[in-house]
């Protein structure tokens, strides 16, 4: 089976199209292809993997300038039409779009080539290329159910999430509170000024607290700063600019103070942690909001606007859910229950499903894996 993968841009879209592909050469000993922008994290990470990768060229619709979206509407045409010339060089039994820059003429190419296509959204509230291409899809994979009415033959299917997520240890009920704060890595601009600020008391409100902030590479040295300016105990916090092994950090926390990309929450739900969310409000389609509006719906997350996060209202949200680790727990539990340890496999089947019963017959897929 020939797979082409067109998407990509940032991080949430890149790695779990990376576990997908894993998971088509496992189960199908797929021959692939990735189509991605120069600009996206694809153009590293993709190479990296050991996958072949193509370049096209198409930028940014939305929050961005008109001369931008001017240019990327000229540049739109183009793109589809490199798509279609790599389509019949590649010859793809089927076309995977995960979203991004790249997804849009990816999936378009594919559609009016007629060759099957199934659209991957790790968000609530689709990105712009799949809610284009939702209705035209042969299926689709989503994260979240609220995703389903975009697009055809759509399934809850989860995104994948690293196998160790969903192995950690129980927290110890007894065992003093521990926070992490996540803001991704590039950190949280509004974490990294706004904790600081309420450190001291929070450490003096909750006995035994310790905290972990990540702040990104940018922001670690003027948010240690800050932090040691506070007056808090410096035993009791730290600050770094990135954190490797992030599932060892999640075992260790009792929650998480984090932004709401769709990787993020996945993890979460995968390791079973309860969250506050903040969403970042510059995120296209304010697709993070949406995504901790599901969250916090299932009881496995409070949602915390970043206009209405005062100190104070930030202190009051975290005093509160820490002085309650029965609940704490509650919301872990709820959050394990949203997860999908085989969303991989499972993506992968679907993309053997939308094959015609043609190339079925031929017998050049393998039977899918249950």
């Amino acid at each position: 089976m020939r797979v082409l993968i067109a998407g990509g841009g940032t991080g949430g879209h890149i790695m779990p199209a990376l576990a997908i592909a894993d998971a088509l050469q496992k189960q199908y000993q797929a021959e692939l292809l990735f189509v991605g922008t120069p600009r996206g994290l694809e153009s590293k990470l993709v190479p990296q993997a050991g996958h072949k990768l193509e370049l096209i060229k198409v930028g940014q619709l939305k929050n961005v300038s008109l001369v931008t979206r001017l240019r990327t509407m000229l540049d739109l045409p183009m793109s589809v039409l490199h798509c279609r010339s790599l389509l019949k060089q590649f010859r793809p039994d089927v076309v995977i779009g995960v979203g991004g820059y790249a997804s849009g003429p990816g999936m378009v190419a594919a559609i009016l080539a007629r060759i099957p296509t199934l659209a991957v959204e790790p968000n609530a509230f689709p990105g712009l290329a799949n809610r284009l291409v939702g209705k035209h899809v042969s299926a689709a994979a989503v994260n979240f159910e609220p995703a389903l009415k975009y697009f055809r033959n759509a399934q809850v299917t989860g995104i994948p999430v690293r196998a160790e997520f969903f192995q950690l240890q129980r927290r110890p009920e007894n065992g003093l509170p521990h926070l992490l704060i996540f803001g991704g890595s590039q950190g949280a601009r509004v974490l990294n000024r706004t904790m600081p600020q309420v450190v001291a008391r929070l450490l003096e409100a909750v006995p035994g607290l310790t905290i972990l902030h990540q702040a990104g590479a940018r922001h670690a040295e003027e948010t240690q700063a800050a932090y040691a300016a506070s007056g808090a105990d410096p035993s009791r916090w730290q600050v770094h600019a990135f954190l490797d092994d992030m599932a060892r950090r999640f075992e260790a926390a009792d929650l998480v103070l984090s932004r709401s990309g769709a990787s993020t929450v996945a993890e979460e739900m995968a390791a079973g942690k309860p969250a506050l969310l903040v969403p970042f409000p510059g995120a296209a389609d304010d697709h993070q909001r949406k995504n901790a509006e599901v969250m916090a719906g299932a009881g496995a997350a409070t949602l915390l606007l970043e206009s209405e996060m005062t100190p104070d209202r930030l202190l009051e949200s975290l005093t509160a859910m820490l002085g309650n680790r029965a609940e704490l727990k509650a919301m872990g539990e709820r959050a394990r229950t949203l997860a999908h340890p085989d969303a991989a496999s499972r993506i992968a089947a679907m993309a053997c499903e939308v094959l015609g019963p043609g190339l079925k017959a031929q017998g050049s897929v393998p039977p899918i894996a249950r």
